[in-house]
């Protein structure tokens, strides 16, 4: 599969970030409920004054009630429309988006990039107190309210034996056809002088609900209700686990993507799509996402 831009398209990187709370989520969805791609593409259409809808390519699809601070999107437009609007199209986009999505960037994107399938890693955010007063009302939107007292030490020597490339089928909910193989490159947890608990989460993709299953696990050990054996046991078993229990989305935060050089993309985007196995499994599909 290539990568290559149609003829007459010019392919623009828009750089974005959302306050994910009245959102049913990132992608276009039937029935009129509001989604970030939706009100983007509605944005582009209008400003450009197309009559076509311009469709967009996401490196990482947020759930309902998800945020994003460093999300990247495609899109393929006509050289003539790219050619009239890229110097105001900025300006234009902020002026017509709601003031839960901002655009931060619109350039045009380097040969051989896919904002999905270029990335080689994408990293999460997941805030936490658990101070017995509960959330500051200031950040309810964006913090989980855990009323235990967190051992943060526990909960990084719980996270170590989930780094790496393992089958995180017990930490996703499995989706026909797709792999849910994963490389974790960074789970970690800081307690800020706030007193918020943030866990950094960092992979080259993630399937679906995996970040906050994990969290929910990890936090099982935070409070002293499990082992810090007991995550790694978890993902051993390979199968989901009733007894992870998904946290609420809205401590979640997409806080970066990152890309190769330029001159790696249009590899790194083919290396993206093959079908992903560990020794001794059998095959799935293209992965899902968080």
């Amino acid at each position: 599969m290539s990568d290559e831009v149609e003829p007459g398209l010019v392919r623009v990187r828009l750089d974005l970030s959302y306050d994910g709370r009245d959102f049913s989520g990132w992608a276009r969805q039937p029935l009129g409920r509001r989604t970030v791609q939706g009100e983007i593409e509605d944005a582009l259409r209008t400003v450009t004054r197309s009559g076509v809808t311009y469709d967009l390519t996401v490196a990482g699809r947020t759930d309902a009630g998800v945020h994003a601070r460093g999300q990247v999107a495609h899109v393929d437009l006509p050289e003539e429309v790219w050619a009239e609007h890229r110097e105001k199209l900025l300006r234009r986009l902020a002026g017509r988006l709601p003031h839960d999505v901002r655009i931060w960037r619109v350039a045009e994107a380097p040969s051989g990039f896919n904002a999905r399938f270029s990335a080689i890693w994408r990293r999460y955010a997941y805030r936490v107190t658990d101070n017995v007063g509960g959330v500051d009302p200031l950040l309810r939107g964006h913090v989980l309210w855990h009323d235990w007292e967190l051992d943060v030490e526990a909960m990084n020597a719980a996270s170590a034996a989930l780094l790496g490339e393992h089958d995180f089928a017990a930490y996703c909910k499995k989706r026909e056809g797709a792999t849910t193989i994963r490389t974790l490159q960074e789970l970690s947890w800081v307690r800020g002088d706030d007193g918020i608990v943030t866990a950094t989460v960092r992979a080259d993709a993630f399937c679906h609900n995996m970040v906050r299953s994990l969290v929910g696990a990890l936090l099982h050990v935070g409070d002293g209700h499990r082992g810090a054996e007991w995550p790694g046991k978890v993902l051993a078993a390979a199968v989901r686990d009733s007894s992870v229990h998904v946290v609420k989305p809205h401590g979640l935060t997409l806080e970066e993507v990152g890309y190769p050089a330029d001159e790696l993309l249009a590899a790194r985007s083919k290396e993206a799509r093959n079908m992903r196995t560990l020794p001794g499994s059998s095959a799935g599909g293209p992965g899902g996402c968080c």
